[in-house]
């Protein structure tokens, strides 16, 4: 949603652009993303009280709830985040959290974007991505 749209908007094009194929789900549905000889970016904001957005809610759930064990998935997260709020990039933090206990390997330090002091959110994610890349291949 908003920022963090567009900056997975702005690392598929990247990706793509890299011979890579990328997918951006605005809406993921937990029964259509794949998980084998996939990696998954997640690009997320924070709502609320350290909420995660509307958007990516129901795919959380069904991954909790399904619980499946994702030890040969390996994965990002980008959290975007107002740092004047004690629950900065709480929801990124918290689909780490949930990854990781179900076997996913983080291929890089998950980022934190501060939407507030960046000029350019995009431009940050578009700096970490060759770390990210340089882990996960």
């Amino acid at each position: 949603m908003g920022a963090a749209e567009y900056v997975a908007d702005e690392l598929a094009e990247a990706l793509q652009a890299l011979g890579h194929q990328a997918v951006v789900h605005e809406h993921p549905q937990y029964d259509k993303i794949p998980q084998q000889d996939v990696y998954w970016l997640i690009c997320t904001s924070t709502h609320g009280a350290g909420d995660l957005p509307d958007n990516i809610q129901p795919f959380i759930a069904a991954l909790k709830e399904s619980a499946p064990i994702l030890a040969d998935l390996k994965y990002g997260v980008i959290a975007l985040g107002d740092r004047s709020y004690d629950t900065f990039c709480q929801a990124g933090h918290q689909i780490d959290q949930i990854l990781t206990s179900l076997g996913a390997q983080r291929s890089a330090q998950l980022l934190e974007i501060d939407v507030k002091n960046a000029v350019s959110p995009e431009d940050q994610a578009l700096e970490w991505l060759p770390t990210w890349l340089k882990s996960t291949l």
